[in-house]
């Protein structure tokens, strides 16, 4: 845990008492702070009351006696319009912040130097943080990773000049952290997503843009438009500009050419991806691009670079292996919220058997036309099933499954009755929230059934 000292003797608010709120709350409290608890959740509080923190309707305060708002990340701070605990600490002129922030303000205190690489973009960020810890570790390195990736980051183990800091960070959590000055800053990509918590685009570009443009190093993509375009502004200014990108560009210090990855500093090294077995599809090529740059600047050899892509076991619900039966591959992808992030699975296979659906985002999935031809048919669940079926109607074959667990038994089915290599692919494309809490128990729940059913095959075959 992170004492957080900075709020010693002050009243802090705090809303929100998921796993982060929680962690937040222990840290505030063991930093000296008077922490007084909420949720909307009665749940959620009785469990805080249980964990012994004090649990208070923030309704009910005085809030000229509050120091600051610890707020979730997941509870709305702008839009579609402010929570109500952040329009009671905005009438009384009481900051907002979330626990991001407090660990940057720790940091400054305990070991400003401590390396602090913070990782966001719409698409591939968990990966690409997941890739730059192992290869860290596997370099040697003392390595903390957390943040939007599961690990609250006040959880982690103080700070540190020997000890690095890979962290992943959301949009929400960064719209909460007014100080966030990494030491490398990485932003992969930008696409229209999460606007019903940031309004616009150009609001949500704004809030990505602080975490690379108050970096001691910021890493930017290039093959991203947005992107792009941050990195010229940044150059403009004092800050220090890193490329990358997934083709040869002379402006791009560290590159792929057909998966081949290739850079500018050491002309001698290369990697050829293929090679590293969790690192399918074009789109793992920007992540393993970012993630040898961040090696780089943090002086670690090609050759334990070369090791660490090579040993790296992947990110579970992202393009995640779960068994091959027959002819055909499993592919849990469940972290697919999004059509870009869909769109990078169904370009790494061939014979596809899809599975897509859940709560949709704006604009359905006919931005996905160019990848239909990869699919034999089509599987789809939740609320978007009709919406999607309308995109596929003539084009694509489908079945309405409703649940993943029908939809999981009909691609099995079909895919095993294919001549030829065949993928089930869970890949949704939308959010799990109209069938699960979850991508996690998503992902958790295709990986059950697929098991269960080489269970059954295995315990036939013996009998």
């Amino acid at each position: 845990m992170i004492p957080v000292t900075t709020f010693r003797h002050d009243t802090v608010a705090l809303f929100g008492l998921g796993k982060s709120g929680i962690a937040t709350a222990h840290a505030l409290n063991a930093g000296g702070a008077d922490v007084v608890a909420y949720d909307d959740s009665a749940i959620r509080c009785q469990k805080a009351l249980e964990a012994g923190l004090v649990v208070r309707d923030l309704r009910n305060l005085d809030w000229s006696k509050i120091t600051a708002l610890v707020l979730s990340p997941g509870v709305p701070l702008t839009h579609p319009e402010p929570h109500w605990s952040v329009k009671l600490a905005n009438k009384q002129g009481v900051e907002v912040v979330g626990d991001i922030e407090l660990f940057c303000r720790e940091r400054r205190i305990l070991a400003p130097n401590a390396p602090f690489i913070a990782i966001t973009g719409t698409n591939g960020k968990s990966t690409t943080t997941v890739l730059i810890a192992h290869m860290l570790k596997s370099a040697g390195l003392d390595v903390a990773v957390g943040g939007n990736i599961g690990t609250a980051i006040l959880s982690l183990e103080l700070p540190r000049a020997d000890l690095v800091y890979v962290i992943e960070c959301s949009s929400y959590q960064i719209d909460l952290t007014p100080s966030l000055n990494p030491t490398i800053g990485v932003l992969l990509n930008l696409s229209a997503d999460h606007l019903d918590r940031h309004g616009t685009m150009e609001n949500y570009e704004a809030i990505k843009t602080r975490l690379v443009g108050n970096s001691d190093l910021a890493i930017l993509g290039l093959d991203d438009e947005r992107t792009r375009h941050i990195g010229d502004e940044l150059s403009n200014t004092d800050s220090r500009v890193m490329r990358i990108a997934n083709h040869y560009d002379k402006t791009a210090w560290v590159y792929t050419e057909d998966r081949v990855l290739k850079t500018a500093g050491l002309d001698q090294f290369f990697f050829d991806l293929d090679r590293a077995t969790a690192l399918r599809g074009m789109h793992n090529s920007e992540n393993a691009a970012a993630a040898v740059a961040v090696c780089l600047k943090m002086n670690i050899g090609p050759n334990s670079i070369a090791s660490g892509l090579r040993s790296f076991p992947g990110l579970p619900h992202r393009m995640e292996e779960i068994s091959t039966e027959k002819n055909v591959v499993f592919i849990n992808d469940s972290k697919a919220t999004n059509v870009d992030s869909a769109d990078w699975a169904l370009s790494s296979f061939d014979n596809i058997f899809w599975i897509a659906g859940g709560r949709s985002k704006k604009g359905g999935i006919s931005a996905l036309s160019d990848r239909f031809s990869n699919i034999r048919k089509a599987f789809l669940v939740g609320e978007a099933a009709a919406e999607f079926a309308e995109t596929l109607e003539g084009v694509v074959q489908y079945e309405i499954c409703g649940t993943l667990e029908r939809a999981v038994e009909a691609s099995r089915q079909e895919a095993l009755g294919y001549e030829g290599d065949a993928t089930v692919l869970l890949s949704p494309a939308c959010s799990s929230f109209d069938q699960f809490p979850n991508f996690e128990a998503r992902g958790e729940a295709f990986r059950k059934l697929v098991n269960d059913y080489n269970r059954t095959d295995a315990a036939q075959e013996i009998n």
